[in-house]
């Protein structure tokens, strides 16, 4: 058996409930593998949110919870003493708060900044998913406390190693997206990242004659590497907008509309990019 948890950012509202959990559940009062968290300064469940976009016309945001990804091979466990970072058989990632006291490279090795450091108690800590809990028998979840408390399912909780659990299913029919610094290989992490965006690529079409928006005008944008061709027309505002593009790639967009001249432009996928008004002139 290997726990797991799959994270699906799409399904994330930034409620913070699973954060509150954490809280809820490790603050004040020490666990069976874990000193207790302090009520400030920690975030084990720590719900990452930026602004996407290069243009005020269109800010969209993204939302992806974070907790430690309990790694195969853990890095924060690069010249740490020997226990004091361990991988328990069923995948959990544990710090032990007595071998690992004064060892402050185990917070600075995790390339996520998962790991945080208690200044009190000299110790790194971060997530166990809940492990005390898991290994209570009497415990009636046998469920994380985030995954418990999530009221949109975008966290769920399992065995990686069974291939028809839940998990497995949620994550096969999602896109894996690893959090950058992750290695991104199947089994390096036990925690899955599912459909974190990538990047978006909108635009509005108008009448340059008539300064209204073009219904059903046909866009089709490139990529100038990849060849992969990507389609849609414009709605009832004369927007489209592509999404999960992939990063950092040049595309050709060609607008074309009946009784209109096309319009051609490139553009590289290094930001989230609104590319603001496209004036069609008529034929």
């Amino acid at each position: 058996m290997r726990y797991g948890i799959a994270i699906n950012s799409a399904r994330c509202m930034a409620c913070y409930a699973c954060f509150m959990a954490c809280k809820d559940e490790h603050c004040g009062w020490d666990t069976t593998v874990s000193a207790a968290q302090p009520h400030m300064g920690q975030f084990w469940m720590d719900i990452r949110e930026w602004e996407r976009g290069d243009n005020e016309r269109r800010i969209k945001t993204a939302t992806v919870p974070t907790p430690c990804n309990h790694c195969t091979n853990p890095t924060c466990a690069k010249g740490a003493p020997e226990g004091a970072v361990y991988r328990r058989e069923d995948g959990i990632v544990i710090i032990d708060p007595v071998k690992a006291k004064g060892q402050k490279q185990i917070v600075e090795n995790c390339p996520i900044h998962a790991v945080y450091w208690n200044e009190e108690l000299q110790i790194p800590q971060k997530c166990t998913m809940c492990a005390h809990l898991l290994d209570d028998p009497d415990y009636p979840g046998k469920e994380p406390r985030c995954v418990e408390a999530c009221p949109n399912q975008a966290l769920v909780f399992g065995d990686l190693d069974d291939p028809d659990s839940t998990i497995n299913k949620v994550i096969a029919a999602n896109r894996v997206t690893p959090l950058p610094g992750e290695p991104g290989t199947p089994g390096s992490t036990s925690v899955i990242h599912l459909n974190i965006p990538s990047r978006f690529l909108a635009g509005t079409v108008i009448d340059k004659e008539e300064d209204d928006v073009i219904i059903g005008a046909h866009v089709k944008i490139t990529c100038e590497e990849c060849g992969t061709v990507y389609e849609m027309d414009t709605n009832w505002a004369g927007d489209y907008e592509f999404e999960d593009l992939p990063i950092g790639k040049p595309f050709t967009v060609e607008i074309t509309a009946e009784g209109y001249k096309s319009a051609v432009y490139h553009v590289t996928t290094d930001v989230d990019h609104y590319v603001d008004l496209t004036e069609l002139e008529r034929a």
